[in-house]
This record gives C-alpha cells, structure tokens and sequence, in this order.
C-alpha cells in the first residue's frame, strides 16, 4: 500500500443533526446530533486509512478546539503534520432530514497568516518524502487565496507527488491552472468555473477532454445517486450506484475520491477502481460518520455497481 498525504486548509467540527423535515423560521426538535473532526482532506484520510494505505494528514488547526482533531489523529495513527493557528477551527452545521436532504451552515474558518503559510511549506517539505501522492480537498480559510494554492499545488508538483484536487470556485479555478493529475469536481462545480451547463456525458466529455489536454490526468466527476463519470486519455468509463437508504450524504465525494486514489495507485483495473470507488461512496451515505465500517455491506454494493460499457483495458 501507498503513503498518502491528505491536506485539509480549512478542516471542519461537523455538527450533524437528525430530524423529520427542517421548517424554517420554527422550533426545530431534532431526532439525534453527532459531532466529527472532519474537512475533506481529513475524511479523505479515513477512508484510505481502511483501505490499508498509511497517511499522513496536515493543513492549519486552531489552537482554540483542537481535542476533536487530536484524538482522531491518534485514534487513526496518522502522522499530524498540521499547523497550529489562533482561534477556533470552524464548525460546520449539517441538518439531515428524513429524506436524505442535508442543509449545510458552513463556519469560515480562523485566519491565516503569512507565516503559519511559510510553516506549513516548511513541514510538508521535511514530510513529502517517501509519499507517493498528497490529496487537497476542501475550501480555504480565511488569509489563504487561490493564487496561493495555486502556487503551492506547483510546489507539491515539483516534490514528485500525484496531485488530487478536491475544491469548488476560485480555489478550484486556480487549481486547474496547475495542471493537478486528478480533479473530482461535481456537477456543479465543473460547470461553475467553466461558465457552462455540464450536466450531460457529452458535455461533461468535452469539458474533461479540454482539461486533459492541458495536463489534467484524470478528471471525476460526481453525479450523486447517478453515478460517476471518469474520464482520461485512455477514454470514459461511467458507474452507476445501487439505491440505498441514505442516512445522510455528507462525505459520500470524499469517500469517491479516496476509493479513485486507491484502485489508480494499487494500478488496478479502470473497472475495479471505479466500481469499488462508488461503491463506498454507495456506503457513505448510508452512515454518519466516516470510513468504511461494514466490509461485508460494502462487497454486496460493489456487486451491485453498474459499470459502463466504455472500459479500457489494462493500467492508467
């Protein structure tokens, strides 16, 4: 298995509760709340964890609330290469209705400064060695502009490492400008920093097709209960997930992207990686929380995976 880097800038305590239906402007009675260490970067960390890959997880903290971080850090086993900031790291509110449909009230995060950015350079220097691809997901706290990621994904580039880029707006933007090896946008996501509709394949191949030609390896893009599309130099291949009951969608892009990084790092059949790359994605929204918690619920759900006929062979 592979070390991997997951760097999470502007990590998250999810607040997530449970009730029936959300009614605006009234008493609320929720049914249950959770709380989570979480950010993307940090789910991502998770799932590669169960996957048997050893991670190292980094990005800025606030010194303010770190228990949570921490005890999840130690409980996991992953080395913390994160900075610590002043303040309070943000907490996410995530309200799930019955229905699967998830409200989301984002905190935006401490504020950074020039020299915990200069920190955070120096640590993933001393950490960079020896892993074989670094995972940034997530959006960016307060003091940090895309023109920095971009710039700093170039930096992590020119390290020798797989760059996967998990973000939206500007950060996503500039981060195209770099050239990562993966994107994993939504539907969404793709077409607002493109300035167009993407929602169908062929307009979905097209947008892919002009990011790989300006060195893009792999661009997926996530449908939701529809599926994925996955599209690279060797082709398109598509999935469709089983219909499961949804206890909540939140971390179901990160869990994706996590199973896409396994099976193209293990070198794994195009097929494989992405049925079992939705497939735990299948899983996550079946669950609160984070990783892969029953193996024996998630071979039946890649069974059940429907996988396009446009397949390549071989190794990406």
């Amino acid at each position: 298995m592979a070390k991997i880097l997951t760097l999470t800038l502007n990590p998250a305590l999810d607040l997530t509760v449970s009730l029936d239906a959300l009614h605006s402007g009234q008493v609320n009675r929720s049914q249950a709340q959770h709380s989570h260490a979480a950010g993307k970067g940090l789910n991502v960390a998770q799932v590669l964890a169960d996957l048997g890959h050893s991670v190292t997880v980094a990005g800025f903290l606030g010194a303010d609330n770190l228990q949570p971080f921490e005890r999840l850090i130690a409980q996991r086993g992953f080395t913390d290469g994160f900075i610590r900031v002043p303040g309070e790291t943000r907490c996410n509110i995530k309200l799930v209705e019955a229905d699967g449909r998830v409200t989301d009230i984002n905190g935006p995060g401490p504020q950074v400064d020039a020299a915990a950015c200069e920190q955070l350079l120096a640590r993933l220097e001393q950490l960079a060695s020896g892993h074989e691809a670094v995972v940034v997901a997530g959006s960016l706290p307060r003091g940090i502009t895309a023109s920095w990621l971009q710039q700093l994904l170039a930096t992590l580039k020119a390290m020798g490492l797989k760059v996967a880029l998990d973000s939206s707006g500007e950060a996503l933007r500039a981060g195209l400008a770099s050239a990562p090896w993966l994107v994993k946008p939504n539907t969404d996501e793709l077409g607002d920093v493109l300035g167009k509709v993407v929602h169908g394949f062929a307009e979905q191949q097209t947008a892919a097709q002009a990011l790989i030609a300006q060195g893009v390896e792999h661009v997926v893009v996530s449908q939701g209960e529809h599926g994925v599309n996955w599209f690279s130099r060797d082709g398109a291949l598509s999935a469709v997930p089983p219909k499961v009951k949804v206890a909540s969608t939140v971390g179901a892009g990160d869990s994706l992207l996590a199973g896409m990084v396994h099976g193209l790092l293990n070198g794994d059949a195009p097929a494989q990686t992405l049925r079992l790359a939705t497939a735990i994605a299948a899983q996550a929204v079946t669950q609160i929380g984070f990783g892969i918690n029953d193996r024996t619920q998630l071979a039946q759900l890649q069974h059940d995976v429907r996988v396009g006929e446009e397949q390549q062979e071989g190794r990406r």
